[in-house]
Order: structure tokens, then sequence, then C-alpha cells
């Protein structure tokens, strides 16, 4: 299996962080794709075309969320970058989000 999954946990509730959107970008800011968090709080399948070896960011649209849940947060958005070396295998993005703190992971 090949591509993009994300998955994002409300670390305060322990509970799927739901609704959240999210765009792929290439490492020049433009933006590949698009998704939004499902009731489990994932995106399976971000991209539906392959990516080649490169530097990529997920953006996580967190200040809609937080304002959508009621909560006061410092940060609107979460931006990660990783690199992708081996377009043959899966790349799974996780964020632990809270109002204060967030933390990523590169899961399997």
């Amino acid at each position: 299996m090949t591509g993009l999954s994300t998955h994002v946990l409300d670390a305060v509730t322990g509970a799927p962080a739901t609704g959240v959107l999210v765009s792929l970008q290439d490492a020049s800011g433009t933006e590949l794709s698009t998704g939004t968090t499902d009731a489990d709080g994932r995106i399976t399948s971000i991209n539906d075309f392959p990516l080649l070896a490169g530097i990529y960011h997920l953006v996580f649209d967190t200040g809609n969320w937080f304002s959508d849940n009621d909560i006061k947060a410092f940060y609107p958005e979460v931006d990660i970058c990783f690199e992708v070396d081996d377009p043959t295998r899966h790349y799974h993005v996780p964020l632990l989000l809270s109002p204060f703190a967030y933390s990523t992971y590169r899961g399997s």
C-alpha cells in the first residue's frame, strides 16, 4: 500500500478530532489536495496520486476546529513538514492535539 494518511486525536479528551480540514502541500506551498477528518479523526488517503520523493507539508486547520468546538487555543494551524524518501511505501502522519500543545510522529 502506498500513499498518505493521517489521524487527529484530541489529546485532552482522548476522542477523535472530527471535521479537521487538512491540506497537502508541496515544498513551495502549492496545495496538492485536501481532506477532512472523518468520525474516527482519520483521513485514510489524502492523495489520489503517487507521492514522489521530496518534501511535503500537511497543514491542519486547527483554528477553525477549536473555534467550532468552543475551545480557546493557541495554535490556529499546525504545519507538519516531512520528507518522502521511498515513493513505494505508505506514509502515516498522526497529530495529537490539545489547545496549547501538539505532537506528531511517523506512524505505520
